[in-house]
């Protein structure tokens, strides 16, 4: 029986969900539950009802103006002490060196986002 994990996806695109769910279902040695919320007082909320999450996907940009560094921060701040994985489609920018400094665990590029990458993720923040 495989093992169950729960990942949070917090996107601001209804696209991306599709796209990633559709990755996670192709894990092996995992079954996923994956959690959507659109933005940072979704997942809170989510939180709050006692949503169970062993691993929360960020996206760099929810809405105009805010990034990682003022996400992050807010879901630590509601009591998530789980890894939070920023993804975002370019990491190019100065700010991605600094990710564990705003509560983020991690930093991985959309493009790299693939069923291994889910596995080994999985592996290295949720198996602790």
């Amino acid at each position: 029986m495989a093992t169950v994990v729960n990942i949070m996806l917090i996107d601001d695109d209804p696209a991306e969900e599709l796209i990633f769910r559709a990755q996670m279902k192709k894990v092996v040695n995992y079954d996923i539950n994956m959690l959507y919320a659109a933005s940072i007082d979704d997942a809170v909320a989510m939180f709050g009802k006692g949503a169970s999450v062993d691993i929360v996907l960020l996206d760099n940009r929810l809405g105009p103006g805010e990034d990682f560094r003022e996400s992050a921060p807010r879901l630590r701040q509601s009591g998530y002490i789980g890894p939070i994985g920023v993804i975002s489609s370019s990491l190019t920018d100065p700010y991605f060196q600094s990710f564990a400094e705003y509560g983020a665990d991690f930093r991985i590029d959309k493009a790299e986002f693939d069923p291994t990458a889910i596995g080994f993720l999985i592996q290295e923040y949720a198996a602790r």
